[in-house]
């Protein structure tokens, strides 16, 4: 629920709709330009100004109201012109999912051609890293628990699917890299994961901390970290400005996002359920 917030609340982050309505004073958009959110209210640019003791999460759905509604206001400084490229249920996954990969990829990984990537899982964040990093040119690892899903992955560009239920994903990876491990980590499970991300990576390389599936405590072999000598960041999404930069990187490439199901207004807990369910991307809720 909200962070403080009253009742009744109103949840979801993601957007992408078209402008009804301008206020006085208003510089950036214009009735009838199409618009996404931006996931951290008020983050515009540069380092998060954030609490060292008691950092907080300023987000649409968290500590402001948020989209789940026909009709939002809110300030025009959290919002992005949409891509062109894409219609408005592709457009409103890249707020969080899309700017997420984007950020622990790019904008923080610095990901180059030839590198490796591993992409844990098949959720939104891990279609995105996936398909951003084969656009960069790099070589991707991905982990699942279902074959079908390894597939689907490998149609998307994988060059290396491992089924972790059927063998030990870490010796797999140190088989398929001859034992040099992955440039950059994208970790979305967490907690006792950790220590396998850190076993995986190369030496030198990069692990991105995005999901905390099981719990918010991590460990890590210590004799592992300072002998690879890793970079270990967290990632909580990013930046109006970065999210810029994604949209029009997304028309560039032409990158096309992975929806798993839409749903109608009157469906949220159908696709909540879905959502519970294992969802391969995206699910989007059409308010319309």
């Amino acid at each position: 629920m909200g962070n403080g917030m009253p009742m009744p609340f109103t949840p979801g982050s993601d957007m992408a709709g078209v402008v009804e309505a301008v206020g006085l004073g208003t510089t950036r958009f214009n009735q009838g330009d199409r618009v996404i959110s931006s996931f951290n209210a008020g983050w515009i640019d540069g380092k998060l100004n954030n609490n060292a003791k008691n950092p907080h999460y300023n987000t649409i759905g968290y500590a402001y109201q948020g989209v789940l509604a026909e009709y939002v206001v809110m300030s025009e400084e959290w919002l992005v012109k949409a891509p062109q490229t894409l219609t408005d249920a592709e457009a409103c996954t890249l707020v969080c999912a899309g700017l997420t990969a984007w950020f622990a990829l790019i904008e923080r990984g610095g990901l180059r051609a030839g590198e490796t990537v591993l992409v844990q899982g098949t959720g939104g964040v891990a279609l995105f890293a996936l398909q951003i990093a084969r656009a960069m040119g790099a070589e991707v690892f991905i982990t699942s628990s279902s074959d079908a899903k390894l597939a689907t992955a490998a149609a998307l560009g994988a060059s290396h699917c491992i089924n972790r239920k059927k063998e030990d994903w870490v010796e797999a990876i140190h088989r398929l890299t001859n034992e040099q491990g992955i440039d950059h980590v994208v970790d979305t499970v967490g907690g006792r994961n950790f220590a396998d991300s850190v076993r995986a990576v190369a030496s030198h390389g990069r692990i991105s901390l995005i999901g905390m599936m099981d719990t918010h405590d991590t460990s890590a072999p210590g004799a592992m970290l300072l002998l690879k000598s890793p970079t270990v960041q967290g990632i909580g999404v990013g930046q109006r400005r970065a999210l810029g930069d994604l949209v029009r990187a997304v028309d560039w490439i032409k990158l096309k996002p992975v929806t798993d199901k839409s749903f109608r207004f009157d469906e949220l807990p159908q696709a909540l359920e879905q959502l519970d369910n294992g969802a391969f991307g995206k699910i989007v809720i059409n308010v319309g």
